[in-house]
């Protein structure tokens, strides 16, 4: 990476309670989680003792994906145009959909890279656009 910012298009970062997550889920249900998570999300977060630490994370990536674009969420940029999978090293990949890739390139970018982390009460995501 050029360290004089050349090569990043753009950051964001977000920080979730894990607590406000688990009490959207446990108010809407199963229309919470299809409202912001894919499919493949679910399933990988779901087969944990404690989905939601998990969940904050990819929530958070969500939300900072949407601030490094610049563009919030909007019918370009859904909740779930933005998948977060786990690569072969326990990575966080992230995963776009159609609209979201234009948008991407668009912005002159041709890869966005997440960073994860949490505690018992907060999860956190940080989102880099680069060329």
């Amino acid at each position: 990476m050029n360290l004089n910012g050349g090569n990043v298009i753009g950051v964001g970062v977000d920080l979730t309670e894990i607590s406000r997550i688990r009490a959207a889920h446990q108010k809407h249900g199963q229309s919470f989680l299809d409202k912001i998570f894919t499919a493949d999300e679910q399933a990988f977060c779901l087969t944990k003792a404690d989905p939601y630490p998990s969940l904050a994370a990819r929530f958070a990536a969500k939300e900072a994906v949407s601030k490094a674009l610049g563009t919030g969420f909007s019918e370009k940029f859904l909740l779930t145009s933005c998948s977060i999978k786990t690569g072969t090293e326990g990575e966080p990949i992230v995963v776009l959909d159609d609209k979201a890739t234009v948008l991407v390139h668009e912005k002159g970018a041709t890869q966005v890279l997440v960073s994860l982390t949490h505690t018992d009460q907060l999860a956190e995501a940080f989102a880099v656009l680069v060329k």
